[in-house]
């Protein structure tokens, strides 16, 4: 029996910051300002504010790594700069609520019409413990073309049509079947 985990996490703080509007419609700017790994719990904690910009520890959120999601780790490690996806909820100050490695679950977030996604750039520690967890559980599979099924290639299905009608122009024909009866 294989007792290697199937998941690895890690906490990871969110860090916000929060800048003035460039016009009056919009009085306050919301950005992903950066990550913390192993981050201790946080709930809008400031960090920093000079008057007019202010940065916070906004949550710690836990980052799954799953081993069926290990092409999307390799993608994402093999890109020019790897890379931490945080999905931000609301408008006004936005709601951290999903941090992920993966480019293809942050696309996921994307289509969401609730949820805004930034990513930043992953800490080098945080590159190499997706690494060595790729380097673990990553299985290459070999691609195989799906064939067609031999008994239903050229199959006719004359008489299909709906069952209430009881019209012999209503039911669909072969067109081949149709030849024949000249």
């Amino acid at each position: 029996m294989d007792e290697t985990p199937k998941t690895a996490t890690m906490p990871i703080g969110v860090l916000l910051r929060r800048s003035p509007g460039v016009t009056r419609w919009v009085a306050q700017v919301w950005t992903l300002a950066g990550i913390v790994p192993h981050a201790p719990p946080a709930d809008w904690t400031p960090l920093r504010d000079d008057g007019t910009v202010a940065e916070f520890h906004a949550a710690t959120l836990t980052l799954e790594l799953h081993r069926k999601d290990t092409d999307s780790l390799i993608q994402n490690l093999t890109a020019q700069v790897p890379s931490v996806w945080v999905a931000l909820r609301g408008a006004g100050r936005p709601e951290p609520v999903k941090v992920t490695a993966s480019p293809f679950e942050a696309s996921f977030h994307e289509i969401d019409a609730e949820d805004r996604v930034e990513k930043v750039a992953m800490p080098a520690g945080m590159v190499e413990w997706v690494e060595a967890f790729v380097a673990l559980h990553h299985v290459d599979e070999p691609f195989v073309k799906r064939r067609r099924d031999k008994h239903r290639e050229g199959a006719a299905q004359d008489g299909i049509g709906d069952a209430r009608i009881a019209q012999g122009a209503d039911v669909w024909r072969n067109p081949q079947s149709l030849r024949g009866r000249r």
